[in-house]
């Protein structure tokens, strides 16, 4: 493809994904097509002739655009908000255009140079002190896996050295709440704890991890001669964004010698409203953290911020340093390489840079207001209601429902509640998440979406009502 076809089409792309944006409130939110349907329409067989980009684009309408779920849309209420902000795209779209590789500062010095200037914006932005440094990851995820590496090798002083885990005498300990996020667990296996090793700490009323639960199963491992290892706690769990308390939490770790961990992947953006930061009180005490400017803030996927208090520990963890990357400048500059898992590095700081500069932090902070008042309506729409119940504390922007008719219990009402939840579903009025609360059914509403306004939580609120009450 030349520049100039490639100017020609660009415009083409750059109008159709603002012709979706304009209109995607008119489409049904969920995808309708069945499993296997998308794969069955496209040839098994790759093109040997190039063909049109005509055709590529009349596939993508027939067959690609029908087998969206549409995760921009203003009744979109469904896992958590993934906002595209339209800045934010044309960012990650110049990143892609540019094509240019973060190896090492020198192979694009500006790439580096823009990721440390963006994540301490955000540190400021979030109200967290000096001492922490921040890179850009994929996800929590790989953020959650980078820090529990980092613990591993802090609390066994750099067994990776010698022979790994598989030299220790001890086996380490993992400690999360039962309502961390599933990454949690995954990154424990993949770093080597072993799944005997995971302790799942019990919650207090609020689905909270409970402090005195943990120092008890810290001291219990201690007795039997395992090694305590790590703590993650959680700001905003995935569930029910529950709050784990970190200033006991980061108590506990000081008096245990363990790294603490904080997921903040979504209620992070949270903190850009001072009025929010008492939800991880005690966050300086963590070692580590991680929060997703691609949930809720605004920041095309993937962009997750991973700070860290002792930037060198991570590196020396981290660290690799081949010959054919070195170059003089080497001793005065970050080599992001070194933070992270992956050599190379795309340029996603400049979704970021172009989201803060074009929105504003009194922009960015508007939205987040309007999305939690629009939570506090829908809160207290449905505790006046008889026979609807809000299951969980509704700190953030997401609520935990329940329709309980009377007489209806056990698994009849968890069928009703997965009923009414795939009716409004299949509508493609609305996406609800449905999900396990204490061993029972209910139904998350996950309000963030960029156009979504009080009108659009309103009209969820009926249709909730319209399909749970169906006789």
């Amino acid at each position: 493809m030349t520049p100039e076809e490639f100017r020609r089409l660009g415009h083409q792309i750059i109008d159709r994904i603002a012709d979706y944006r304009a209109t995607v409130a008119a489409r049904p939110v969920m995808a309708r097509t069945a499993p296997g349907e998308i794969k069955a329409a496209l040839p098994a067989d790759p093109p040997q002739s190039p063909e049109p980009f005509d055709a590529i684009l009349a596939d993508l309408d027939r067959i690609v655009m029908p087998g969206l779920s549409h995760w921009q849309h203003p009744r979109f209420f469904g896992y958590f908000p993934a906002n595209g902000e339209l800045s934010s795209v044309l960012g990650d779209y110049l990143s892609t255009g540019l094509g240019v590789l973060g190896l090492s500062w020198q192979s694009s010095p500006a790439l580096t140079e823009i990721e440390e200037v963006v994540t301490d914006w955000m540190r400021r932005m979030t109200g967290l002190s000096a001492v922490w440094s921040g890179v850009i990851q994929d996800t929590a995820s790989t953020c959650t896996l980078v820090a529990l590496i980092c613990a591993r090798e802090r609390a066994t002083n750099f067994g990776l050295n010698r022979g790994g885990l598989q030299s220790e005498a001890q086996p380490l300990v993992v400690y999360t709440s039962a309502h961390s996020h599933s990454s949690v667990d995954k990154a424990a296996l993949l770093a080597g704890f072993g799944r005997d090793n995971v302790r799942h700490i019990p919650n207090d009323e609020h689905f909270a991890l409970r402090p005195d639960a943990l120092e008890a199963a810290i001291r219990a491992d201690l007795a039997a001669g395992r090694k305590p290892c790590a703590i993650v706690g959680t700001t905003g769990t995935t569930a029910t964004t529950a709050l784990d308390p970190l200033a006991a939490m980061a108590r506990i770790a000081r008096q245990y010698s363990l790294w603490l961990h904080v997921d903040a992947a979504m209620a992070g953006s949270a903190m850009l409203l001072p009025e929010c930061r008492w939800m991880w009180q005690g966050i300086e005490g963590a070692d580590s953290l991680v929060l997703n400017p691609h949930k809720w803030l605004g920041v095309a996927f993937d962009c997750s911020l991973y700070y860290v208090r002792d930037p060198e520990h991570l590196i020396r963890v981290m660290s690799t340093s081949p010959s054919y990357l070195r170059s003089s400048a080497d001793d005065k500059v970050k080599n992001l390489r070194d933070w992270g898992l992956p050599l190379g590095r795309r340029f996603r700081a400049l979704k970021l840079w172009f989201l803060i500069r074009e929105q504003g932090v009194a922009g960015l902070q508007a939205r987040l207001r309007r999305d939690l008042a629009n939570a506090q309506w829908l809160l207290n729409a449905v505790r006046q209601t008889p026979h609807w119940r809000v299951l969980a504390p509704v700190p953030l922007q997401t609520l935990c429902v329940r329709h309980e008719p009377p007489g209806l219990t056990g698994e009849a009402l968890d069928a009703h509640t997965q009923a009414w939840a795939d009716r409004i579903n299949r509508s493609g009025e609305a996406l609800l998440t449905p999900a396990i609360l204490d061993g029972q059914w209910m139904v998350r509403v996950s309000i963030g979406a960029l156009l979504t306004e009080r009108e659009h939580v309103e009209t969820l609120w009926q249709s909730m009502r319209a399909q749970a009450e169906v006789a």
